[in-house]
């Protein structure tokens, strides 16, 4: 039994220390709203499109409901629909496939890299050139890292295809300097509570530098509809509450503070650990990475089961960030893939594990969470 303490309570993550100081001025900015009366697309909603679009360095920012309709509104502004393939990862969250369901196309998957769960864009370049009907690549900057995206887009480029992001974890991360909301035709966002940049509820956006583009995103998100009534194409309802973007105006003034926090912890596991951790593997953040936001810090163990459950029982919280790859998920049964078809996505599956890391944990927590790794045998 370990010599460390085992009542100490570290959680997976814990918001107060985001949510405190701001507590006031969140009212404040809830009330107005209040009393405003403009409850959907008010001035808020406008104002934080602006101040994304400014933070992110891009021309246009559109908000809409949750991260999963950016990706279907992506998807349809794309002109993505029937008959068509999408190429993805299946080491991922679901909405990215599901997404691509809903708009009634295909998910054609590709294995990732190793070391940074993203898509590889070699993997990639085998898949288009015998896989026939391809209309876009989907690439995904996973745990808040990018994708290689060069070779990914000249291979999109190379066959015509659109290139949709998939950085619901990813806000603020930079590919060799550019931001992630730069990198595709269209760029898609969550505001999950749990991203680094998160609503009090649900909330999405979508950025990109093509003005038409931009009008058709932000016309399909209130039902197609450009002049009210008027209804050029068959759209959603995915319109961002004027609360939500109330509550992101102010906490976007805070993301950048954030988000050192989280480079920050994930340095001090780095040095505490080291690479001489038995039976644990720390993240590994690519050259081109060059801004690396650690939505999650996720570790690999060959005994990733016994290692949560050590975890577990001395207090520390942890979650497996995907254990079942989506091709062997149950309803995607009939694209007809099977075990063994993406080895690489399939022992991710079985080994990573992510650790707290979120802004206000505490540094002896993160020594404590060390000290478990490093007595932990398996």
């Amino acid at each position: 039994m370990s010599g460390l303490p085992a009542t100490r309570s570290v959680p997976l993550l814990d918001l107060r220390p985001i949510h405190g100081p701001l507590r006031d001025e969140i009212l404040a900015a809830l009330t107005r709203v209040v009393d405003s009366q403009r409850f959907i697309l008010g001035e808020d909603v406008a104002l934080l499109e602006q101040e994304l679009a400014a933070y992110c360095g891009v021309a246009h920012a559109i908000v809409c409901g949750s991260g999963s309709d950016s990706l279907f509104l992506a998807l349809l502004a794309a002109g993505i629909g029937p008959g068509d393939r999408v190429v993805t990862t299946p080491f991922t969250f679901f909405a990215t496939a599901g997404a691509i369901v809903r708009a009634g196309a295909k998910p054609v998957f590709v294995d990732i890299d190793p070391l940074t769960y993203n898509m590889d864009p070699a993997r990639l370049e085998d898949v288009g050139r015998r896989t026939p009907g391809i209309q876009a690549v989907m690439p995904i900057h996973l745990y808040g890292g990018a994708a290689d995206m060069d070779p990914i887009t000249a291979i999109a480029r190379r066959h015509g295809w659109r290139v949709l992001g998939d950085a619901a974890q990813a806000i603020g991360a930079e590919y060799k300097g550019r931001s992630v909301a730069t990198l595709s035709d269209i760029d898609c966002f969550s505001f999950f509570p749990t991203k680094n940049l998160g609503a009090m509820g649900e909330g999405g956006l979508l950025t990109t530098a093509d003005a038409d583009l931009a009008r058709r995103l932000a016309a399909l998100r209130v039902h197609g509809m450009a002049v009210r009534y008027y209804h050029d194409d068959v759209g959603i309802n995915s319109r961002l509450d004027t609360l939500q973007a109330a509550v992101l105006r102010i906490k976007l003034r805070h993301l950048d503070e954030w988000t050192e926090a989280r480079q920050a912890n994930a340095r001090r596991y780095a040095e505490l650990l080291g690479p001489g951790t038995p039976q644990v593997s720390l993240p590994v953040v690519a050259g081109y990475q060059t801004r690396h936001v650690f939505n999650q810090f996720v570790v690999r163990s060959p005994h990733r089961d016994a290692l949560r459950e050590h975890l577990r029982a001395h207090g520390v919280g942890s979650e497996i960030y995907y254990p079942l790859p989506l091709h062997r998920q149950v309803c995607f049964r009939d694209l007809g893939y099977k075990e063994g078809d993406f080895p690489v996505s399939e022992q991710a599956a079985r080994e990573v594990l992510a650790l707290p890391v979120f802004p206000g944990l505490a540094a002896g927590d993160i020594d404590y969470i060390a000290g478990l790794l490093q007595e932990f045998r398996g």
